[in-house]
């Protein structure tokens, strides 16, 4: 496994769970940051053991976004991890799932603060829990900054548009009730406890066939776009194989069997 000064990486299980670890900056993006969140993602596309990944943040947050503190210096922490970027200058946009999106389910455990880069990394992620205080926002346009990490994009596609201009425009705070009234989030749980929701979710996760997970997640977000004619066909397209996997044989066994499946991604 492997993690940074800012990222820490440990597996529960079939769980992988990558922690942002700067809470004396409210998990504020840095450069070792934005490198450890993409070595996750890989390490779990690539170790078929992985069958779920949870993100969480240290210290009572989440991600407060961009160290602007640092941007405005010109600097940013973790200068020896420069050559990453240099080597692939799209690894930020991969890191916070602009450009990326593991094709294993994705899993947020919000405490505290969930704002700007925050809540545009949120907006990658496929299952959403957060602590009954949690604050989510998109504070860019009060600081004359522009939500580039896919907010303009994406929140209009996840909530209804008139609630994704309001937090766009605005920059106002949301509280986790709120954020959950217009969908942003899926479960409101108390303070201290998300961490232990989101590996509730992913432990159900992991007893599911692997390869149906998978595509199941992929033909959501292929067909999400396409009309219904041609979101039906590729659905066929993709999930059709499923059916003839040795995983699918197993899960009618032991369903008939009465015990739990031993899935081997087959």
């Amino acid at each position: 496994m492997g993690g940074t000064e800012h990222l820490t990486v440990h597996r529960e299980g079939a769980t992988l769970v990558l922690t942002l670890n700067r809470p004396d900056a409210k998990n504020a993006l840095s450069l070792p940051m934005l490198v450890g969140l993409y070595d996750g993602w890989v390490e779990a596309d690539e170790d078929d053991a992985i069958r779920s990944i949870v993100l969480t943040g240290a210290g009572g947050a989440f991600c407060a976004g961009m160290d602007l503190k640092a941007l405005a210096g010109g600097s940013m922490a973790g200068q020896h991890y420069r050559d990453r970027l240099k080597a692939d200058p799209d690894l930020h946009w991969k890191a916070m799932l602009r450009h990326h999106r593991p094709r294993k389910p994705v899993i947020a455990a919000v405490e505290g603060y969930c704002v700007a880069g925050g809540t545009e990394i949120l907006q990658g992620t496929d299952i959403r829990v957060a602590g009954e205080s949690a604050t989510f926002g998109l504070f860019e346009v009060r600081r004359g900054l522009f939500p580039i990490g896919g907010s303009t994009v994406r929140l209009q596609r996840q909530i209804p548009r008139t609630h994704a201009l309001e937090m766009l425009l605005t920059g106002r705070p949301y509280s986790a009730t709120e954020a959950a009234a217009i969908g942003l989030i899926g479960h409101v749980v108390p303070d201290g406890t998300a961490l232990a929701k989101a590996l509730e979710i992913a432990d159900q996760i992991n007893a599911c066939g692997p390869l149906a997970v998978e595509a199941v997640k992929a033909s959501v977000y292929e067909t999400a776009e396409l009309t219904e004619t041609d979101g039906l066909a590729a659905e066929l397209a993709r999930g059709w194989p499923v059916f003839d996997t040795a995983d699918a044989k197993e899960g009618a066994r032991a369903f008939a069997e009465k015990r739990p499946p031993v899935y081997k991604r087959a």
